[in-house]
């Protein structure tokens, strides 16, 4: 049963540097199955959403690159429905453009933000969640919902929780204490052990016109910015000229330091545990763990269509999106990533390293293999 007033919002961007080269500027990760359901991340999103929010209350923002393949994996999704980006400007942008569109169109509304790239494994749950967040956003707060911590994770952002906000119907929401950056070792061990810290998710449920009273606290120019291409999105004839006029001045800013930080500081936030599976598949160890589960140390994951992989004594995980022949004899925790034009090789340790190759390769000049 959809919630009454909801809307999702889809933020689509993002070309995911880990995951090369496999995931590219032209074809990014959340355009990719990495789980091996049958149904890309962005998909499985849509998919997840359309239960809380139904198909037609959907959003998606996007580079203008990404429109097509969008629309053919999400042939539900309305015209109307799909934000294009002129250029990347960070999920401030990308949230509040959508929020401050949708609150013109539904004056009131309720949205919620989820990346089209996570991986979530208990869906019931992830709406328990979303549900309770939305009842906190209906007594004008902003929430977000901070995943239980399995392990001391350094890749991650952190959220201390509070006292509980007293919310009606939604007991298991606290107050937001303050964020934390992604800490060291030490730190997250720390916070793990307390039982305060939650992972931070990005995930941000609020009513449309509260966002964008916070972002006018924090950034006045960018919400007034912001404001001016809302007011002009829905009308063919006046879109353009203002995406030309605007786009080249919206500051860079991430959600989390334009508005849930302030939010924060000033007592306006509160978050919903998570306790459901999260992954942000955020480099290709994650994915062979997606695959192998606790028996990865002994497993070979492998995600190909047409290439035939021979393994032996071999683990961790094999990508291709060719018709090679890939043999591998005695290689523990390897990451084989083999593509038309260029390949991969790495362990699971090293797997967070990629990013540096692709800079590499960026300050190389061989942009083609980007």
């Amino acid at each position: 049963m959809t919630i009454d007033g909801f809307y999702g919002i889809i933020p689509a961007g993002g070309v995911g540097s880990r995951l090369w080269p496999l995931s590219r500027a032209d074809a990014p990760k959340f355009l990719h199955d990495l789980t091996g359901s049958g149904r890309t991340l962005l998909q499985s999103t849509f998919q997840r959403l359309a239960p809380l929010a139904g198909e037609q209350r959907i959003m998606v923002v996007t580079g203008r690159a990404h429109r097509s393949a969008v629309e053919t994996q999400l042939p539900a999704l309305s015209d109307a429905n799909i934000v294009l980006e002129a250029e990347p400007r960070e999920s401030t942008v990308a949230v509040l453009l959508a929020a401050a569109i949708l609150e013109r169109r539904e004056p009131g509304v309720i949205v919620g933000s989820f990346a089209a790239d996570h991986v979530i494994g208990d869906e019931r749950g992830f709406r328990r969640a979303v549900t309770d967040a939305v009842a906190a956003a209906r007594t004008g707060k902003i929430a977000t919902i901070g995943i239980t911590p399995t392990e001391p994770a350094i890749g991650f952002g952190y959220i201390q929780a509070g006292e509980p906000s007293g919310i009606e119907g939604a007991p298991r929401v606290t107050d937001v204490v303050r964020f934390v950056e992604k800490p060291s070792a030490a730190d997250a061990r720390t916070y793990v052990d307390s039982g305060d810290f939650l992972w931070n998710a990005g995930m941000f449920i609020a009513r449309a016109d509260v966002l964008l009273a916070e972002l006018a606290r924090t950034e006045p120019e960018l919400r007034a910015h912001i404001d001016e291409l809302a007011a002009a999105w829905d009308d063919q004839a006046t879109r353009g000229p203002a995406v030309d006029r605007l786009w080249p001045q919206l500051k860079k800013i991430a959600i989390d330091y334009a508005v849930a930080e302030p939010a924060a500081e000033r007592g306006g936030m509160v978050v919903v545990p998570g306790d459901f599976d999260w992954d942000d598949v955020g480099d290709f160890s994650a994915v062979a763990k997606l695959h192998n589960g606790a028996l990865g140390a002994d497993r070979l994951a492998i995600l190909s269509g047409k290439a035939t992989v021979l393994a032996d004594g071999a683990s961790g995980i094999v990508v291709s999106t060719t018709d090679r022949v890939i043999s591998m004899v005695g290689v523990r925790d390897i990451v084989v990533v083999d593509t038309g034009d260029a390949l991969l090789v790495t362990t699971t340790e090293h797997a967070q390293r990629v990013k540096q190759v692709v800079d590499a390769i960026r300050r190389s000049g061989n942009a083609t293999v980007l």
